[in-house]
């Protein structure tokens, strides 16, 4: 795994100031942008919301792109059905090219009675604002636009940008992987830039270096031809949900740790550590309520396999019958570590599943959704231009490394692609932001800061190449 380390400046300093006083005076039409963009309800699954929402919002940021003197921008149609949006700004003769990396599509609000302000109005409360995508990952897509316009008002862009702006991302679907796998020249580059991490807390410049892979499955289980009285029949016949919540619970040992049987579950991290406290609060741990697993909180979220049942398919409280249930369904997610594929992951889940139902119940799991784990070299010299980027936008605070427990399944196909590349993660996403969860927001000083950064880290590049 990467190692916490400061990396040493090798590079005279860049013309920040100007940088950052542009960017500093775009953060009005930053927030403007972003209202528009997050207004979208750009979730990218047709049974929640209407296709018509990420169609919109693909078409927005196309035109964004375009107005920013981009060429050759196109919505791609990926193989999933959905699509992203690609858009090229040529540099000077001989300059390296940058691919930038964001997403459009968007979590759906879930409890939107436990939102203090509406999910797709972007809303500015204690000095952050609210909305969902603000900080996952729409707010990196703006992050990208004003760094790009900071460069163009202190002398220009001096690489070649390309932009590619994913339309489902977070259903995991792999639609712009396949794309890219069957265009591989379309985003070749010397160097990615992902927008859709973030930094390990508030204030501490962090670029990731892991992230954890998945696979995500629906369990679906069968015991009845249809459901019965639960007080004629119950205690004998077979309750499909109840099987269904013990092989559920076959996932998982008795102190919380992932248990899927082939799978290994004690790697470690051996970089940056993540304090237990610092993790309760960040998580909302409520008091007396103990942490999950075993090993460091670092091990937990970065390093080991993480499973997480995301929803079933069983009768609500409000108006159920007293019947035994005939079926039941899961959505099962299957976080894993770099060193293992989903290919692998998938078959031992469903190996495990299929083995753990209970009264020779019928069971049925089909994969939805994948992603490649993947580790990044940090040793480039990407990395020490982006430290120095870093270190100048946060007033000399040293650049730190870590992981993240979450997937950015893209990331392995570039890395697959284009093994010559350096690619770097970086983002809104701190803590604080709650991506995925109900009142998600970004800081506008994470926003400011790291879009300086992403500028001189640009600029700092060009040189790097000339160098």
């Amino acid at each position: 795994m990467a190692q916490d380390a400061a990396v040493p400046s090798t590079r005279p300093g860049t013309d920040a100031p100007g940088v950052a006083a542009t960017v500093a005076s775009l953060m009005p039409l930053a927030r403007t942008e972003l209202t528009e963009l997050v207004a979208f309800r750009s979730v990218a699954d047709p049974a929640q919301y209407p296709p018509e929402e990420c169609e919109a919002a693909a078409r927005w940021v196309a035109d964004a792109l375009r107005s920013e003197g981009f060429t050759d921008v196109a919505l791609l149609d990926t193989p999933d059905g959905t699509r992203s949006v690609y858009g090229y700004l040529p540099g000077p003769a001989g300059a390296p090219t940058v691919l930038l990396y964001a997403h459009y599509d968007v979590q759906p609000p879930l409890d939107e009675e436990a939102w203090l302000s509406p999910p797709f109005v972007l809303t500015e409360r204690q000095g952050r604002w609210y909305g969902r995508g603000a900080a996952d990952c729409k707010g990196g897509f703006v992050m990208h636009l004003l760094a790009l316009r900071a460069l163009k008002a202190n002398g220009g862009v001096p690489v070649g940008v390309k932009v590619i702006v994913e339309g489902s991302e977070e259903q995991g679907t792999g639609g712009l992987e396949r794309y890219a796998e069957e265009h591989p020249e379309l985003l070749a580059a010397d160097c990615v830039v992902i927008g859709d991490t973030g930094n390990f807390r508030r204030g501490v410049p962090t670029v990731t270096a892991a992230l954890r892979g998945m696979t995500m499955v629906t369990v679906r289980v069968d015991t009845l031809a249809g459901n019965l009285h639960s007080g004629q029949f119950g205690g004998a016949a077979p309750d499909a949900l109840a099987a269904l919540i013990r092989t559920l619970d076959s996932l998982r040992a008795e102190d919380g740790s992932t248990t899927v049987d082939g799978l290994s579950s004690d790697t470690s991290w051996d970089g940056l550590e993540y304090p237990e406290e610092d993790f309760r609060a960040d998580a909302r741990v409520l008091d007396g309520v103990e942490l999950t697993g075993s090993g460091t909180v670092a091990d937990r979220v970065w390093a080991r396999p993480a499973v997480t049942v995301l929803g079933i398919d069983c009768p609500p409280v409000v108006g159920a019958t007293p019947s035994v249930q005939a079926s039941a369904r899961a959505l099962v997610s299957l976080r894993i570590p770099p060193g293992v594929s989903p290919d692998e992951a998938t078959a031992l889940l469903t190996a495990h599943l299929e083995a753990h139902v209970p009264w020779g119940a019928r069971v049925r799991v089909e994969q939805v959704g994948r992603g490649q784990p993947f580790r990044a070299d940090t040793t480039g010299p990407a990395y020490t231009v982006m430290a120095e980027a870093l270190r100048e936008a946060y007033d000399g605070a040293e650049m730190r490394i870590a992981g993240q427990g979450g997937s950015i399944p893209l990331c392995g196909t570039l890395a697959a692609l284009y093994p010559e590349a350096e690619i770097l993660l970086i983002g809104l996403s701190e803590p604080e932001a709650q991506i995925h969860a109900p009142n998600e927001s970004v800081c506008p000083e994470e926003l400011r800061r790291l879009s300086v950064a992403e500028a001189l880290f640009l600029r700092g590049y060009a040189e790097a190449g000339r160098g």
